[in-house]
């Protein structure tokens, strides 16, 4: 058995809650010995192992495969046992990463019985074994050792004493030791489980991501066994000597898995250091014990063993590969998610599996070494006498003198003394001369040190077994003392630590400030003198204290037993402060118990002596308890009142002394206010009398009456008007009404959240409009009455009551809120009274006695539909299919509705039983019911236009600013656009219909019929369906239908209701007609739906929308500049002029040859105007800056002021509400204007020198992590000529930085990879960013908008109320519902203008096919009305058609009221072209577009109304068509000059030019992300007359042109919003090139071809729907009528 082989055994152990999270798949199996992992990766990829043991314990101990703590040791532990009894030295160790299970194998759970480990059943085992021995001749004898190696240092866990590390040294014969190390004797196995326990509590362990108790560190429990044979016969005793080394190895780990950072890093750095070692060591061994190395020279170079490379293996070389049995316990995880640790720990076991130690029987090993170490000595010693230093050693063991720190006595010696000691001692001073003989003799050093070295074993190995228990008692007699000095007593068992009252002893508690720290501490007084000091006093102190007023000896207790009993007396040192009961004592003084000590200024303690304090109680039985306790606070105002300290009247006389301070300042105070506000009197009188000088006939003037001017009825309509426009927007604040009423609508929300309430809260804009009137009790009573008066949409802020258990939707004013929120209140507080089924499924819920819910009808509103009358001016009868249309503006499905005229005799025809007729009703038109009912519809002033008041889309509160909501040419021009087809009916029906229709003769009987045929595509959420309808000034009397059940599947519900109406024709009736409709009110029964939790849309469930507009997303604000002086930001009058900016962004870096090149940008997003750039770690870098826009007079840059960048993050949103304190301001370093050749834009460019190194962020700092990418914001301070203010171009920049030699190359994407063509790398490294430019006039700062503007309303949103944190980030909608509502309102005017539009246009195809030849004029009159467009709106012409004004006074005070009422009303019309020849199309060479009158209206069609660019998501509030005209009907005072009047202007001498003082704003246009359509279209270009083939794409409003596909730079854009397009089958005729139009912009005109017929058409409807539709109408009704002739 000499030569056996390591046994390995491996263990898999059960999942851990760390595994069970992630849910990790078992990947070890295990089949007898032999052990397979399957990579998880690679699940073919299998490797198996085999070894002695493989056990199985990842499953319940209910498996029949289960190994247990029992089994394990059977298996191993009683083996070693085993050799242990037979001399053997045994070694068992456990591997494995952390948390695998090797302290549980090792040392399992002591307190559960059938889960201890190894160590503590091999001990229990051992003394059993001893216990049940019946030989006499036979003795034994345990010692145990344990210590701990902790980052390379080794500890002793049992002796509190050796609290530093100990040193690892190696003897020649016995191998490596550690010096010191406590081996303590035991006799049971109950002592080894207490010093095993105690050594546990003192084993570092931490926690980390893996494993909570980790082990730090390696424990190494050493048990040291001989067994003593005494032979009878010969009198000799011989011994056997085993050494168990138990061995619990911290676990191998990886910092990545564990999450170590500081200590536990270094940590993990110590233990895979020494388990790499170890890992070296077995391979070694295990390459020397394989044999395949033949080569004797090579084999001894790799048979080296790096023992001594760690502390571990040194102390485990025996155990190694030497004298020992050992076995090795590999703990495996099962988790997949460790698989590498796994299989690392596989291998290294496979590995010792191959190494074999040669163990021997270790017979008699202390009188072998014994003899070994006596033969050292003597060869020591005669060394020593050879040099000459034999007296050395007498000298030395006679004086016991200290050589390097060592101290050497006879007692450690073990050894007889020499005879001549005695005579030696009178030698003591000659030792300092042996030192220098000692330095000056060659090795004579080491040979003494060796020597005391082998000495002191040869001392350890002759000490008695009873010494050795001495020892061991001393050692514990020093670990209790140890405790006592600490203020902390143990019991007798040494079982329990804690503070005790002792029963006899006197001693001292401390009493605190704290309760809980009061009494803690327990300081005996022993007998005789308890001394009381610092701890750096000349004496030892046996109470250490420190802190202020302690002396090193501060005071001494001295304990008397006397014939009365045990006696204290309190001695204070000379200058030390000490207190008794709060009087200060300098003599020595009798303690009685109960006695408060005070020391120093803050050690306060209570003196308890429990034998006088029973005498007390015995003596006197009734004392009272002390009103008072004696604490802390007692022994203070004791300590006061002794001293003679009144606090009261201290602090009542500082008080004194502060109020006269402070009366004093006031004084001085309010007598410098005084004066200062003498001298600005003064000051002002001064300047007043100025003013008066300089001034005189300023009141005068002020006083002069105004003319009286005579106004034009249509200028007194148009002042009106805009009035109540004006009036309209002054008392109404809708933002004030969001802001204010916020907090009651989080609070609302918040109680429906703790009470379980199932109803959401939020706000919403409600707006009078046909296609949503407001309900009478959702206005407030003032709006009630003045309704009548009320000439616009009224808009009320209400509140959307969601309910989700219902299903139902309701609306609350704000009062109700606030009505009903008290009454939420007071359930709040009652709730906790109430149960909670009560309280959540209550009756009252339905009988309307909870506040949170309301009654909701059966029936419920599914939308709107109006159909228009026209065709009952001819005899022509028309279907219509309407769309029904909710209030939200959602298309909810549609109606067919068929209108006809029917003579009054007529029988109604048999339908059959499917369909309903009702009889004829008959209904009153009485004109003054009427024309009050269009008094209260429409505006005075336009009622004569027929504009409803639902084209007025105004949202209040949005009024302030003239850009948002549209105005009266607006209102003109959707006339025109969608309702203008009524003007052609009325001039028809004016001149030839009132004589020629015979049916609406006024005083007739005018029969007609209403047939409600069909409804589909409403959603199955509505159960039954029907269908009501009404004149609209008749809400009383309402047709209905009979309810249909709807299941949304299937054919369209037919309802087939036929109503015949009897009407006696008037005025107001014929007025109807022509332009009122009939209102049908589709409801349905509403089956609960749930809503999502806190949503702020409601998107219909029905078919969503062709074209869902895209959120306004929100802009990075500027990052605030730090040179320049905080400017107050003037108030923006009306617009002056807008541009487009199209600004490229660059980051340069420094190359090697000392050029700036700009950085490579990833432009694989695929979204224009975005991109990463791609820089390199550590080089310099510049921005730079590059405008670009069209030449302007008004548009000049003088200068860039400052280029600030900040926000630094990681996430492309921003929180602007935290202070940036990284922002840097950039130097600059060129600026100025740079001139393309080939371009005639302006290009003003900018550069300067960014370190990215001073923002002092690690984002900047480092390479960028893989997936991640970093954010910055920049902004530009640009001052421009003729502005207030600097203008600031703000961008975020996205970046990813590299390391500084990595080879970045430009990024190929999938356009790139097929494209065409070749781009310059360096053309596509910029970021492009798209701006609108609005440079706007100064507005007046004293005007009622101006100060209403500067009004500041507190925003209750964000106060916070009880229970915000429940609602999930919720939060009440603001301004952005404003927009919103805009955008609804937007809506419900589209589709109101498109049901127009389908109207007329299904009449006129039914008048062209039905009508008789007689009546061709008057087809050609309404085909060529319906067709044309005007080319001045209606109030221009009535402007220009006044002839009233008489008077130049008139004339000039009109035209000043119509340019103020009209100036933000058409100043689009400043920046259209008004015809070819006046735009940039002149330098095309294109002659024949110059003559743009000849064209037809019909051919030049402009973006109307009903396109508007905010449809796109960019918040642009241009909607009104830039219609041209001439420039003497324009009232606007920026209308555009002809180029040489302007040149006559510009360059004249005698004409000093006029400058204007704008407020600049420039914001960021974000893209679109519809394309409406990309790809190649040929430009004309100006200055070579040849077509160049560019890439468009067009993202409405805008156009972005590129150089070709594979271009990711935006090299120019079109605004759609802003320009005309055209086009003319003559000009292309005249300029013989087919298949072009052009787009004319303020500032040029460009020529565009398409390919063929079908491209340019789909161009023409990308760029311009309703051309392209009309284009093609015109070509239809052309076929039409060649196919006719």
């Amino acid at each position: 058995m000499a030569g056996a082989s390591v046994k390995v055994a491996v263990r898999v152990r059960p999942f851990n809650s760390r595994e069970i999270g992630k849910e990790s798949k078992c990947i070890i199996q295990m089949s007898g010995n032999t052990t397979t992992i399957i990579n998880p990766k690679q699940v073919k990829d299998n490797k198996s192992f085999n070894f002695d043991y493989s056990y199985w314990s990842h499953t319940s101990p209910e498996d029949v495969n289960y190994a247990s703590q029992m089994q394990v040791y059977k298996d191993i532990g009683e083996e070693m046992l085993l050799h242990a009894f037979e001399g053997y030295n045994v070694c068992i160790f456990a591997y494995g990463q952390t948390g695998a299970g090797k302290s549980y194998t090792m040392m399992g759970k002591q307190d559960v019985k059938d889960q201890q480990g190894i160590i503590p059943l091999l001990c229990e085992d051992l003394f059993t074994k001893i216990s049940d021995n019946i030989d006499n001749s036979m003795s034994y004898s345990v010692e145990v050792s344990y210590m701990e190696i902790y980052c390379e240092r080794v500890r002793d866990l049992l002796n509190p004493k050796n609290k530093g590390n100990l040193r690892v040294r190696e003897h020649p014969l016995m191998g490596p030791y550690v010096e010191d190390l406590s081996k303590l004797a035991v006799t049971s196995y109950t002592d080894i489980q207490d010093l095993m326990d105690s050594g546990n509590k003192a084993r570092t362990v931490a926690a980390t991501n893996m494993n909570e108790t980790s082990s730090r560190s390696h424990a190494v429990f050493n048990i040291i066994f001989t067994q003593k044979r005494h032979d009878a016969e010969t009198d000799n005793t011989s011994e056997k000597v085993s050494k168990i080394s138990l061995v619990d190895l911290a676990g191998s780990e990886r910092a990545d898995s564990t999450g170590a950072k500081g200590t536990r890093l270094k940590e993990g750095a110590n233990i895979n250091k020494s388990l790499t070692t170890l890992g070296k060591v077995i391979s070694a061994l295990a390459e020397v014990d394989s044999g395949s190395n033949k080569n004797k020279k090579k084999k001894k170079v790799e048979s080296f063993i790096p023992y001594r490379d760690s502390v571990l293996t040194w102390l485990l070389r025996e155990n190694l590969g030497g004298n020992s049995r050992t076995a090795m316990v590999a703990a495996l995880s099962p988790a997949d998610i460790n698989y590498d640790e796994t299989l690392s720990t596989l291998r290294y076991a496979d590995r010792a599996k191959q190494i074999r130690c040669n163990a021997v029987i270790n017979e008699d090993p202390n009188n072998r070494l014994v003899r070994e170490l006596k033969e050292e000595v003597s060869r020591l010693k005669d060394l020593l006498f050879a040099q000459g230093l034999g007296d050395i050693i007498e000298t030395y063991r006679a004086s016991g003198a200290d050589i390097d720190g060592l101290k050497l006595t006879n007692a450690m010696t073990g050894m007889s003394p020499s005879p001549s000691l005695s005579a030696l001692s009178s030698r003591a001073g000659s030792i300092a001369s042996l030192h220098d003989r000692i330095m000056f003799s060659p090795g004579s050093e080491e040979a003494i040190e060796r020597l005391k070295e082998t000495e002191k074993i040869i001392a350890e190995l002759n000490e008695t077994w009873e010494e050795k228990l001495r020892r061991t008692e001393a050692i514990r007699m020093e670990r209790e003392a140890l405790l006592a000095e600490m203020g902390v007593a143990m019991r007798e068992d040494g079982g329990t630590v804690g503070v005790f009252s002792p029963k006899k002893t006197p001693h001292l508690v401390n009493l605190n400030e704290d309760p809980l720290m009061s009494e803690c501490l327990l300081y005996y007084i022993k007998d005789g003198t308890t001394r009381v000091g610092r701890v750096d006093a000349s004496s030892r102190q046996d109470i250490v204290l420190s802190g202020h007023f302690i002396k090193d000896e501060h005071c001494i207790f001295a304990s008397t037993t006397g014939p009365t009993g045990e006696t204290v007396v309190l001695e204070p040192c000379e200058g030390a402060e000490t207190y008794v009961n709060g009087k200060r004592v300098t003599e020595p003084t009798v303690l009685k118990s109960g006695n408060r000590i005070i020391l120093g200024k803050s050690h306060v303690f209570r003196f308890n002596h429990p034998v006088q304090a029973r005498a007390d109680r015995e003596r006197t039985p009734c004392a009272e308890t002390p009103a008072e306790p004696v604490d802390w606070a007692f022994a203070q105002r004791e300590l006061l009142d002794k001293q003679g300290i009144d606090m009261k009247q201290e602090m009542d006389q500082r008080l004194q002394e502060l109020e006269d301070q402070y009366r004093k300042e006031r004084e001085e105070a309010n007598n410098l206010l005084e004066q200062q506000r003498l001298d600005y009197e003064s000051k002002l009188e001064a300047l007043q009398k100025q003013v008066d000088r300089y001034y005189p006939e300023g009141p005068e003037e002020e006083e002069e009456p105004d003319e009286e001017v005579q106004w034009t009825e249509r200028e007194r309509e148009l002042a009106v008007w805009s009035f109540r426009r004006w009036r309209c927007y002054q008392f109404t604040s809708l933002r004030d009404l969001l802001w204010g009423n916020a907090i009651f609508l989080k609070e609302a929300n918040a109680i429906s959240v703790e009470l379980k309430k199932k109803v959401q809260f939020q706000f919403v804009l409600l707006t009078d409009t046909l296609y949503s009137p407001l309900p009478p009790d959702l206005l407030p009573p003032e709006a009630s009455k003045d309704r009548e008066l009320q000439h616009f949409p009224r808009t009320i802020v209400a509140v959307e009551v969601q309910d989700q258990k219902n299903g139902a939707t309701h609306y609350w004013t704000l009062e109700k809120l606030r009505q009903r929120l008290d009454l939420m209140r007071e359930m709040y507080d009652r709730a906790a009274d109430v149960p909670n089924n009560t309280t959540e499924d209550s009756d009252n819920v339905m009988s309307g006695g909870d506040p949170f819910y309301d009654r909701f009808p059966w029936f419920r509103l599914v939308g709107r539909a109006f159909v228009y009358l026209s065709n009952l001016l001819y005899p022509v009868a028309l279907v219509h299919r309407v769309a029904i249309v909710s209030e939200k503006g959602e298309v909810k499905g549609f109606l067919r509705v068929a209108v006809q005229a029917i003579s009054a005799d007529e029988e109604a025809p048999d339908y059959g039983s499917g369909v309903r007729q009702s009889g004829t009703a008959k209904i009153s038109f009485e004109d003054q019911q009427y024309e009050k009912f269009q008094s209260e519809s429409c505006s005075i002033g336009l009622s004569r236009t027929g504009v409803s008041q639902e084209e007025l889309r105004i949202v209040e509160g949005e009024g302030q600013n003239a850009e948002m909501g549209p105005s009266a040419d607006e209102v003109n021009n959707n006339t025109a656009g969608a309702g203008e087809p009524e003007n052609p009916l009325k001039a028809c029906l004016d001149g030839p219909l009132d004589t020629t229709q015979e049916h609406l003769k006024i005083g007739n009987v005018f029969t007609f019929r209403v047939t409600v045929l069909q409804a589909s595509s409403i959603s199955a959420e509505y159960a039954d369906i029907f269908c009501q309808f009404n004149f609209i000034h008749r809400h009383d009397e309402a047709f209905s239908t009979e309810p249909l059940k709807n299941t949304g599947r299937g054919p369209p519900l037919g309802f087939y209701h036929v109503q015949n109406i009897a009407v006696e024709v008037t005025k107001s009736f014929v007025d109807y007609i022509k332009t009122q409709p009939i209102v049908f009110e589709v409801f349905g029964h509403y089956q609960k739906q749930p809503f999502l939790p806190l949503c702020k849309d409601d998107i219909s469930p029905l078919r969503p929308c062709r074209r869902q507009f895209p959120r306004v997303m929100p802009l990075s604000k500027p990052v605030p500049a730090t040179k320049l002086t905080a400017l107050t930001r003037p108030q923006a009058g009306p617009c002056h002029s807008k541009y487009d900016l199209m600004v490229f962004f660059e980051i340069c870096e420094l190359e090697a040859n000392g050029d700036y090149i700009p950085a490579v940008v990833d432009h694989r997003g695929g979204m224009p105007c975005h991109g990463t750039f791609l820089l390199h770690q550590g080089l310099q870098r510049r921005i730079a800056v590059t405008i670009v826009h069209e030449s302007g007079g008004d548009m000049e840059w003088k200068d860039i002021r400052e280029l600030v960048v900040g926000r630094l993050r990681s996430t492309p949103e921003a929180d602007e509400t935290i202070i940036d304190p990284n922002i840097l301001s950039l130097n600059i370093l060129a600026a100025g204007y740079v001139r393309p050749l080939p371009d005639d834009r302006t290009f003003y460019r900018f550069e300067a020198a960014w370190d990215s190194s001073m923002h002092n962020s690690l984002l900047l700092n480092r390479v960028t992590p893989y997936g991640e990418k970093i954010y910055m914001t920049l902004s530009a301070y640009l001052e421009m000529e003729n502005c207030t203010q600097p203008a600031v171009i703000t961008k975020d920049i996205c970046m990813v930085f590299y390391s500084r030699d990595t080879k970045l190359s430009a990024s190929r994407s999938i356009r790139n990879l097929f494209g065409t063509g070749s781009l310059r790398a360096a053309d596509g490294n910029r970021v492009t960013g798209v701006y609108e430019v609005s440079l706007c006039n100064l507005a007046d700062v004293g005007s009622p908008g101006m100060q209403r503007r500067r009004r500041r309303v507190l925003d209750t949103s964000v106060a916070y109320v009880r229970g915000e944190e429940n609602l999930a980030g919720w939060r009440p909608r603001s301004d952005s519902l404003i927009l919103d509502h805009q955008w609804e309102l937007e809506k419900l005017s589209l589709l109101q203008d498109v049901e127009k539009t389908k109207h007329y246009l299904l009449l006129r195809e039914k008048l062209e096919s039905t009508l008789l030849l007689g009546q061709e004029p008057l087809l050609s009159c309404v085909t060529e009305e319906l067709s044309e467009s005007p080319h001045t709106s209606g109030l221009e012409q009535e402007v220009i058609s006044s002839s009233e004004i008489t008077t130049e006074r008139q004339r000039e005070l009109a035209a000043k009221c119509l340019r103020l009422l009209t100036h933000s009303f058409n100043r689009e019309y400043s920046h259209v072209c008004v015809s070819a020849s006046e735009s940039k199309i002149s330098e095309m060479s294109v002659t024949t577009l110059r003559d743009s009158t000849s064209v037809c209206a019909l051919n030049t069609i402009t973006p109307s109304s009903t396109c508007p660019s905010l449809v796109e998501g960019y918040g642009s509030t241009d909607l009104r068509p830039p219609v041209p005209r001439s420039r003497a009907a324009s009232p606007s005072p920026d209308t555009h000059q002809d180029p040489e009047v302007k040149k006559s202007i510009n360059g004249g001498s005698e004409t000093k030019p006029r400058t204007h003082r704008f407020v600049p704003d420039i914001q960021e246009i974000r893209v679109s992300p519809i394309v409406s359509k990309k790809g190649y279209i040929h430009f004309l270009e100006p200055h070579t007359n040849g077509w160049v083939k560019r890439y468009v794409v067009v993202r409405r409003p805008y156009v972005y042109i590129y150089n070709t596909e594979r271009d990711t730079v935006e090299r120019a854009i079109l605004n759609l919003s802003s320009a005309q397009v055209e086009y003319s089958e003559d000009q292309q005729a005249m300029l013989k090139t087919p298949n072009t139009f052009a787009v004319c912009t303020e500032h040029r005109g460009i020529l565009l071809q398409a390919t063929n017929d079908k491209e340019m058409h789909d161009w023409l409807y990308a760029f311009n729907p309703l051309l392209a539709g009309t284009i093609r109408s015109k070509l239809s009704r052309r076929r039409a009528g060649q196919m006719r002739m």
